[in-house]
């Protein structure tokens, strides 16, 4: 089937959730992907931060491929051989002690959001009120699922749904004073994104989450950091709170962990992991066997010499190409980010620059209206950063003069 034709089966047989780009993809290879048409598009997307290692892997796929390998699926009641590795792995990487696997990220702040009630209870039983609010930071994005919507900052995602989660609470982003005066003796947790991911690519400050720490340290509550996105080398650091030294009590990440297969994980510490027991929390699906394979293999890769150091580098040179557009261009407002996790503020819409892009052969993300998100495959070159540069700067420049011929009508 043919773009359009997919395109109408899609309007008549789906439940309308998405505004999609026009493209049936249909191969990749690499940091390129390829529509029925045979076009091919530089991702500069990367499935919204799931593809860190671009398309068709070579030992991905080989893997995928191994037919000494059968099992897809086994229920959770029974052991296999690939999930205490990989949270054996992961913890080591977090510096902490256990995981539970999960399959998307909304689930797993689903889980977060219960142990630190769980957590709660089970330290703090005599106290004359209950542990149950969970501190977040506004413009904040953690997921759909009701709890996690619950903490997340947009009104336009909660609105629909309410009465949500009981119990949550929105800090001033960034505000210290506010952070502290919010944090009563009823908080089970603060919940954060080091960099905020939906929001707009917008970095906590380090007293910020320094502050957060602390606090959750002097009142025995947990200190969750949602590195759903900026997590797992996307900032040339296997998390982005590595960057000051935190140390999370849990660490929840998703997106690139299994190489597009749904796999997500809690990671967190001894003494906060024991508040869950045997039925407390479950999953179906979580921690199958050939996600698992699949995310050990992904992390073997990261790990080899010279893999983050060149997500650092090829992020760094991508930052400082954006930072010469925002010379040149007044409709750049500002640059933000770290590695590959970066962003263009513009001083105007630019979903109209998404699909210029598109149609250019690049594939860009807009959100918050005003924002150009940038989250391509960890594997980019100097060279894939290049292309887009020179294809953005008339783009932009056109744009800019649109709101100035708009500003002046």
């Amino acid at each position: 089937m043919n773009f359009e034709e997919i395109a109408a089966l899609e309007k008549a047989a789906l439940i309308s959730t998405y505004d999609r780009l026009p493209l049936l993809a249909v191969k990749g290879e690499g940091c390129y992907l390829y529509d029925d048409r045979g076009k091919k598009y530089l991702d500069f997307l990367g499935g919204l931060a799931v593809n860190s290692l671009g398309y068709a892997h070579p030992e991905l796929l080989a893997a995928l491929r191994d037919e000494r390998e059968t099992l897809l699926h086994v229920s959770n009641l029974l052991y296999h051989r690939y999930q205490a590795p990989l949270a054996e792995k992961l913890a080591g990487l977090a510096g902490l002690n256990r995981v539970f696997f999960a399959n998307t990220g909304t689930e797993a702040i689903e889980a977060a959001i219960k142990l630190a009630r769980a957590y709660a209870r089970k330290h703090h039983p005599a106290e004359p009120f209950e542990r149950l609010e969970i501190l977040a930071v506004e413009n904040s994005f953690h997921g759909r699922t009701l709890g996690a919507l619950s903490a997340t900052w947009p009104e336009k995602y909660r609105r629909p749904f309410e009465p949500l989660l009981p119990g949550v609470r929105f800090v001033r982003l960034n505000d210290v004073g506010h952070l502290r005066a919010s944090f009563t003796p009823q908080v089970a947790a603060v919940l954060l994104e080091v960099i905020q991911g939906e929001g707009g690519v917008v970095e906590l400050r380090e007293d910020f989450l320094k502050t957060a720490e602390e606090l959750c340290r002097a009142n025995d509550a947990l200190f969750v950091a949602d590195e759903i996105q900026c997590g797992l080398g996307r900032t040339g650091r296997w998390f982005a709170f590595q960057k000051f030294g935190l140390k999370p009590d849990v660490v929840v990440v998703a997106k690139p962990l299994a190489a597009g297969l749904p796999l997500s994980a809690l990671i967190a510490s001894e003494r906060a992991a024991q508040a869950f027991s045997p039925g407390m929390h479950g999953t179906t699906f979580g921690g199958g066997p050939l996600q698992c394979r699949l995310a050990l293999k992904v992390l073997e890769i990261m790990e080899r010499p010279g893999f983050l150091e060149c997500v650092r580098e090829v992020g760094g040179y991508f930052r400082a190409q954006l930072g010469k557009l925002r010379q040149e261009l007044p409709v750049v407002c500002e640059v933000r980010g770290e590695g590959l996790m970066l962003a263009l503020e513009l001083a105007a819409p630019c979903k109209s620059v998404v699909r210029k892009a598109l149609e250019a052969g690049f594939l860009v993300n807009c959100t918050q209206e005003r924002v150009l998100r940038f989250l391509p495959p960890l594997i980019i070159e100097r060279r894939h950063v290049d292309e887009l540069i020179a294809a953005l700067q008339p783009m932009l420049a056109a744009l800019g003069r649109s709101e100035m011929k708009g500003a002046s009508v």
